[in-house]
């Protein structure tokens, strides 16, 4: 078993202790496909087929009972190490790589970020704007704040409240044009309900709700948009369209090969909590 992944080790005990993929995964907070994967992983590094698949769920014949039990001795021994470790490594130093949408990273995460600093020894956050999901497998961010309905897979965190959201029009002038979604946006909960509900004639569109809302205060198109941006805006006016209104869950996460580490969990864990003390500014209204 050269170049073990030990990591593996969480989800096949997961799996033996909870008897279900599914169950597994709501445990671990991942999803059905990652702890398939994992499972998989392990299985094919030792060369056994490890669980029955069975109707009932995953079972663990007798004969191979022996390996469970030596994986649960070398999880304690691994969560032994990380917890001498994890003195040093909750430290929070060096660099974070963080990647979270315009929305987020204009409003709520600069002062997160400032606290993370005051807080950090040595700390460099480095923030990267984008509306497209960067591959955290290739290491092009550390962790991830993400409005989203569900976790991607791979990727392994934590919710942190939820995105409000509803329809607004511009205050000077009322107008029956809406604008639309183009780029990841066309992809979100957001362009399903528009899908759904088909509001009116489209007259522009964008990538970017920080752009969304500056155009409808042009007064060139009513459009769904976050709480955190246009709530108190004296150029907007919130709309009587409930069936627009909606909440999109708030993750914070990492790739599952590096977010179980206990720097980044101390990390999430301060971001979560910065988020959660907004909760009221992001939220529904």
């Amino acid at each position: 078993m050269h170049n073990q992944n030990w990591d593996d080790l969480r989800f096949v005990l997961a799996v033996a202790e909870e008897g279900s993929v599914s169950a597994a995964a709501r445990r671990l907070r991942v999803n059905h496909a990652t702890v398939l994967r994992r499972v998989a992983a392990f299985e094919d590094r030792i060369g056994l087929q490890l669980f029955e698949r069975t109707s009932s769920g995953y079972v663990v014949p007798p004969d191979h009972r022996r390996v469970i039990d030596a994986a649960r001795e070398a999880a304690a021994a691994i969560n032994a190490v990380d917890r001498v470790a994890q003195g040093v490594e909750m430290r929070l130093t060096g660099t974070l790589c963080l990647t979270s949408t315009d929305t987020f990273c204009q409003t709520v995460l600069p002062p997160i970020c400032r606290e993370l600093t005051a807080e950090g020894e040595a700390l460099c956050v480095e923030m990267s704007c984008t509306n497209a999901h960067l591959d955290l497998a290739r290491m092009e961010a550390d962790i991830t704040v993400r409005p989203t309905m569900r976790l991607p897979d791979g990727l392994i965190g934590e919710r942190a409240g939820a995105l409000g959201l509803a329809a607004y029009g511009p205050a000077s002038a009322p107008t029956r044009d809406w604008l639309g979604l183009r780029g990841p946006l066309e992809r979100s909960r957001v362009a399903e309900i528009m899908e759904t509900t088909k509001p009116g004639p489209v007259r522009a569109a964008a990538d970017s709700f920080i752009i969304l809302r500056e155009t409808v205060a042009q007064g060139l198109g009513n459009a769904i948009l976050p709480h955190v941006l246009a709530a108190g805006d004296p150029r907007l006016d919130r709309l009587d369209r409930p069936d627009m209104a909606l909440e999109i869950p708030i993750w914070v996460a990492s790739h599952a090969d590096i977010g179980g580490s206990a720097r980044l969990r101390a990390f999430r864990s301060r971001i979560v909590s910065g988020l959660l003390a907004r909760a009221e500014r992001l939220g529904p209204r």
